[in-house]
């Protein structure tokens, strides 16, 4: 008999990215790979274009720490996606689960424990987000990214591992980075991404200044979904509201990079020795977990840190060119980090901790 994982986590690209990363290992050596995530999510788009993927979808609800009238409404949802989960995974018999984190994960993980299915968590931040949080009694044990992440968690069930990395990403050609954006050697290319869903400050703040940035760089901009305008046609500037495939390529003819501050990203920047701006989600419309993250990197002298209320300042534009010509203590200070990629790890630990049929 076949040895089965089921998949969870959505809500953002970062929540995918980690199972993107593993899935194909799984696929290789002959596992049955699962997915279960939302209705209408990033993750069934990215998911469904796996064709060896059986995807369910379950009824979600936002899980937050504030008083909110949809609160109760959601609560339905979301013990509705745990009885639908409970349900999937009672007829399918995984040997074990993996979790991602987002809100479509916590049914998924709780509907695991009641089946007695042994769950594997990975965190990308830092600190914990809630829906990971709330999942920690149920779990077999939670990975981590950040080795100060585990100072957070008090239930001995977490083990650093480190990040992990796509292994598509490690494979760009410039030259087809160059003809994909349609841009020419030999002038240096920022590249600017928000996030899956865009960061309309980032966006801003990007367009109000293109006449002075486009003067010395080309320019790459993933603004996020519906996010493009369509009004701005100048050479040297490319949009796209999300970039799969062609990434890898797109990261390779990269000399610098304005990022929020999600860990997923942020460790391929590193990985990838890409200088970085980063400006993380603020604490009003955020746990401020990509600050914790951002400022991790700051201490360790990956990447300079704007604060997302100072975008719109003329030092914004400077900081872009004075990180450019200090490009190269920011490489000194990534190739000293020995980033070392864990997903052999993590794989070795998944398939340690199924349970044999």
């Amino acid at each position: 008999m076949r040895n089965k994982i089921i998949f969870t986590g959505g809500g953002s690209t970062g929540h995918v990215s980690v199972n993107l990363a593993l899935i194909p290992d799984f696929i290789e050596d002959g596992w049955t790979v699962e997915y279960i995530g939302s209705k209408n999510g990033i993750e069934k788009q990215l998911i469904s274009n796996i064709n060896e993927v059986k995807y369910f979808s379950i009824s979600t609800g936002k899980l937050r720490r504030y008083f909110d009238w949809n609160n109760i409404t959601d609560i339905v949802k979301v013990f509705t996606g745990v009885f639908q989960s409970y349900l999937i995974i009672r007829k399918s018999k995984p040997n074990v689960i993996f979790s991602k984190g987002g809100f479509v994960s916590f049914p998924v993980v709780l509907g695991g424990w009641l089946n007695r299915v042994p769950v594997v968590l990975h965190e990308s931040d830092v600190t914990p987000g809630l829906a990971n949080k709330l999942a920690l009694p149920f779990v077999t044990i939670i990975c981590t990214t950040f080795p100060e992440t585990e100072k957070y968690i008090h239930s001995g069930k977490s083990q650093y591992i480190g990040s992990i990395i796509r292994q598509n990403l490690k494979n760009g050609n410039a030259i087809q980075g160059l003809k994909y954006c349609g841009f020419v050697s030999g002038k240096p290319v920022l590249l600017v991404m928000g996030g899956s869903l865009g960061s309309q400050s980032i966006n801003l703040s990007i367009r109000n200044n293109l006449g002075k940035l486009l003067k010395k760089f080309q320019i790459v901009h993933i603004c996020g979904k519906g996010q493009k305008d369509t009004s701005i046609r100048v050479k040297g500037y490319k949009q796209f509201e999300y970039i799969e495939k062609e990434l890898p390529d797109v990261m390779a003819i990269s000399n610098i990079v304005v990022s929020r501050a999600g860990a997923n990203s942020i460790f391929e920047f590193l990985f990838l020795q890409k200088p970085m701006i980063l400006v993380p989600l603020p604490q009003k419309s955020s746990r401020g977990d990509q600050i914790l993250n951002a400022e991790s990197f700051k201490k360790r002298g990956f990447c300079y840190v704007i604060q997302d209320k100072d975008l719109c300042k003329s030092d914004f534009i400077n900081t872009i060119y004075d990180v450019y010509e200090n490009r190269a203590k920011y490489t000194e200070n990534m190739k000293k980090a020995c980033v070392t990629d864990a997903l052999n790890e993590l794989i070795k630990l998944i398939k340690a901790k199924s349970k044999s049929k």
